[in-house]
């Protein structure tokens, strides 16, 4: 594979990313989240790159004050029309999340699949996501973010793996720069009945990947402290075996 512009993440979205299979997952998802962050109902949430909405629009039908950011217009727009066809309590805003201005506003910040972390050019501009949220958070606030783990790619990578959802198979292809910390991320769906030639993907989104060690030190440097960490939404401990890492942590 061969690496995307720098600015892909301003490029490649579209509302198709709604048929992919773990975004059947959401309902659980949000399940964990609340769990997890022993969350009472009534918190005002800031869910950061929240795509289409699907976890704002989630945690707003049940009764949470939620506010959705990410870049991609048309992902706003659709988040925004279906919570005024529900009537929910809540607000969405297109920008960079290097921009926002909020200042301990939020009981809790999410940063769900991937949320943009590792996405921007270099470490300087990636740090400013983690520096939005801490700004964002009252003291006593929660964040929750689901990343791929960086210890795992330095033990796995490259690999290729299979998920089979309801409407589509997906095949995702990993490769990996240990010097840089940098993953390449292709994926092909192929829907269910359809015949599927030898798979190609020729060009990878890259992603900086953090392990759990780098992570800590991040937040703890903003304020943070992590308060547990998980492999799955099932509550698996995390692992460096384990691609995905789900991190709780606290403001100070």
């Amino acid at each position: 594979m061969k690496p995307m512009e720098s600015n892909w993440y301003k490029e490649i979205w579209t509302l198709d990313i709604q048929n992919q299979s773990w975004v059947e997952d959401t309902g659980r998802q949000v399940d964990f989240i609340i769990d997890k962050l022993h969350l009472k109902g009534g918190e005002r949430i800031l869910d950061l790159a929240c795509g289409f909405g699907r976890h704002s629009l989630e945690l707003a039908r049940r009764e949470f004050s939620v506010t959705g950011v990410d870049i991609t217009s048309a992902y706003i727009r659709f988040a925004k029309e279906k919570s005024q066809e529900e009537g929910l309590c809540a607000n969405f805003l297109c920008c960079d999340i290097r921009e926002l201005q909020f200042d301990q506003e939020f009981d809790v910040v999410l940063n769900m699949a991937d949320g943009a972390i590792g996405y921007l050019e270099n470490d300087t501009e990636n740090q400013k996501i983690f520096s939005s949220v801490s700004k964002a958070l009252k003291h006593g606030g929660k964040h929750f973010m689901d990343i791929m783990n960086g210890s795992y790619a330095d033990r796995h990578f490259p690999c290729r793996l299979w998920e089979a959802g309801k409407r589509c198979l997906t095949l995702s292809e990993f490769e990996w720069n240990v010097k840089t910390r940098t993953m390449l991320y292709g994926q092909l769906d192929f829907e269910y009945g359809q015949p599927i030639l030898k798979p190609n993907i020729c060009e990878g989104n890259p992603i900086r990947l953090y392990t759990l060690s780098e992570i800590t030190g991040i937040l703890s440097s903003l304020g943070m402290n992590v308060i547990d960490s998980y492999a799955d939404f099932d509550g698996t401990p995390s692992s460096d075996d384990h691609i995905q890492l789900l991190v709780c942590s606290e403001k100070r």
